[in-house]
């Protein structure tokens, strides 16, 4: 029996999860100087299996399993080479970290790195999935004491470009230079200059920060084509609901071809708003991501060159704003659309109102003119059963005075008319305040 038995409650059953959610993607352990090749692909429509498959074919991998990559880490110690796979929600990363070749160092002029790569570069071309990013990321020692120096040597060795560079760290440990261009390869470049001394661990979390905000920039930046092809949909929809509102305002239309127009309208606003949602939300989501991992490098500037993060500042902010402002009015439109249905319902229902109160006015008209024909009938039934009743009682007269009583029967049917008259109307009226007393 575990010894932890006696002092605990029984595990709740997702408490290891995520109890080892922080030890699930551990940073790289990198030795410089190093060249990092990374490619990030969308993994949409692309199973673990396809992936494994694809694994399998690297040397000595024949019996990897889909069972190992549950995880969804998987670190692959390679010949010449460590491989690490990762699979996130929208894309897949491959990193490949091998020994910086020889004649690739500082002092180069855009040395040519991909032939040098430890694994076939068919391999790499035939990664399941599109390619997001792809990144060749070189790091190497190199005195860092005089930026504007280290600076002079990472703008030759990227090839003379417009590069952004920055100081790493508080107190300076390092210094990355990129341009942020793609080359005809397909790849991106980075650099990053450590003193000798750095550490393996430091070097893994500089790396992971640098390719993980670039994937990020990238992903968030996939919510902007979205934004703008929603641009003339959305200002024709918001010019539509105009008109509908000045309709509704003016009466100038039937309610029937108001609620038409709106539900059409409402439809059309929901299924952009059910398409494009999570894409809105997965930008705002990199956005943030982006921020965390620029925080998280403590920039320091270098005179004369813009950092990263005044970069991503100048460059990125706008389109954020622009994917947050399109969010925003699409949000927008579906509550002013819902505002106007309202109106609309609201009309309609005093409308139904009118004619209700219309139609029991003709009802009451009605009863009424019941109750007076009621009356005047009631008035010629106490008439006819009086004329029966007398009729009645002509008869037993007559019968009397066959039987020999002293009667004159059409006299004393006469003498009683005004009798039975009375006794039939209070009867009816008996009838009638029991009836109403029911009530």
């Amino acid at each position: 029996m575990d010894a932890r038995s006696h002092f605990l409650p029984a595990d709740d059953p997702l408490r290891t999860l995520l109890h080892n959610e922080v030890h699930a993607r551990p940073p790289a352990r990198i030795r410089l100087p190093a060249l990092v090749v990374y490619v990030a692909v969308d993994n949409q429509g692309i199973t673990r299996e396809q992936e494994c498959e694809h694994l399998r074919r690297l040397p000595d991998q024949e019996d990897l399993t889909v069972a190992q990559m549950q995880a969804s880490f998987l670190r692959l110690r390679l010949p010449g080479c460590t491989l690490k796979w990762e699979r996130h929600t929208e894309f897949t990363r491959y990193s490949i970290v091998q020994a910086l070749p020889e004649g690739a160092g500082l002092g180069q002029r855009d040395p040519e790195l991909l032939s040098h790569l430890a694994l076939p570069v068919d391999w790499v071309a035939s990664i399941p999935g599109r390619t997001l990013a792809a990144i060749k990321l070189v790091m190497l020692h190199g005195d860092v004491a005089e930026p504007l120096a280290a600076l002079s040597m990472a703008r030759t060795w990227l090839g003379e470009h417009s590069v952004v560079a920055s100081m790493m760290g508080n107190q300076g440990h390092s210094v990355v230079v990129t341009d942020f261009m793609l080359r005809p390869s397909g790849f991106e470049r980075m650099l990053v200059i450590a003193p000798p001394g750095t550490s393996e661990t430091r070097a893994g979390r500089i790396a992971g920060r640098l390719l993980e905000f670039e994937t990020y920039r990238l992903m968030a930046l996939r919510g902007l084509p979205v934004a703008k092809a929603l641009g003339p949909f959305l200002s024709d929809a918001e010019r539509q609901l105009a008109d509908i509102t000045a309709q509704l305002e003016n009466k100038s239309a039937s309610d029937q071809s108001l609620l038409d127009t709106l539900v059409s309208l409402a439809a059309a606003v929901e299924r952009a708003t059910a398409e494009h949602a999570y894409r809105f939300s997965a930008t705002r989501a990199y956005d943030t991501l982006v921020g965390q991992r620029i925080a998280e490098l403590r920039e320091q500037p270098i005179p004369g060159t813009q950092t990263i993060g005044e970069f991503m500042q100048r460059r990125l902010s706008p389109a954020m704003a622009t994917v947050a402002a399109t969010a925003q009015r699409l949000t927008s439109l579906s509550e002013r659309i819902t505002r106007t249905s309202a109106l609309l319902r609201t009309r309609v229902d005093i409308a139904t109102e009118v004619q209700n109160q219309l139609l029991l006015e003709k009802l009451t008209r009605g009863q009424e003119l019941q109750l007076r024909l009621q009356s005047t009938v009631e008035g010629l039934s106490i008439a006819a059963i009086s004329y029966y009743v007398v009729s009645l009682l002509l008869y037993v007269g007559k019968a009397g005075k066959a039987a020999g009583l002293p009667l004159n029967p059409e006299l004393a049917a006469g003498a009683l008319i005004p009798l039975v008259l009375w006794a039939v109307w209070r009867t009816t009226k008996r009838i009638h305040e029991k009836l109403h007393a029911g009530h």
